[in-house]
């Protein structure tokens, strides 16, 4: 299988839980991880799975990453398994917003079969650290994700 991770990070904090995916994801195959900013388009020939994260700015998406979203080519990503995730305050999501149901409901729009609803991952401050434990719950929720690939792909 194989996986890329595409993250947004400003203080490192979604990276973390980038790379945290990506170790779950890599024990089935090749996972690799790259910043959104060195990433041209999203069709990527041959890609199984795509893992996409941003911390939640504004109550949504950082530009570069919808950005991103809008200039891949619709139809290029129909049936690729994707998982979405975001880094953000530990509070009710109508109150913070989140980066990962916009990233989620996009990554649908081009094609892609979720795996997963959007999950956060949650820093203490506006620059982090992240909560303890989060990279290890980043972890086990791509590899549950992972166990419903069969599921995803028989549809």
């Amino acid at each position: 299988m194989r996986s890329l991770v595409v993250y947004e990070s400003e203080y490192g904090n979604t990276e973390k839980i980038a790379r945290a995916v990506a170790e779950a994801l890599g024990e089935h195959g090749e996972a690799r991880v790259t910043p959104v900013g060195s990433v041209a388009t999203l069709a990527e020939e041959g890609l199984d799975l795509l893992a996409l994260g941003a911390p939640t700015q504004r109550h949504g998406l950082p530009a570069a990453v919808k950005e991103l979203l809008e200039r891949t080519p619709e139809g290029t990503l129909a049936g690729v398994r994707a998982l979405a995730f975001d880094t953000r305050y530990e509070r009710a999501r109508w109150i913070t917003g989140s980066a990962a149901k916009e990233i989620h409901k996009l990554l649908r729009h081009l094609g892609c079969k979720l795996l997963a609803e959007p999950e956060s991952f949650f820093v203490e401050g506006s620059e982090g650290p992240l909560e303890p434990g989060e990279e290890d719950r980043a972890r086990a929720w791509a590899a549950r994700a992972l166990g419903r690939t069969k599921r995803a792909t028989s549809t």
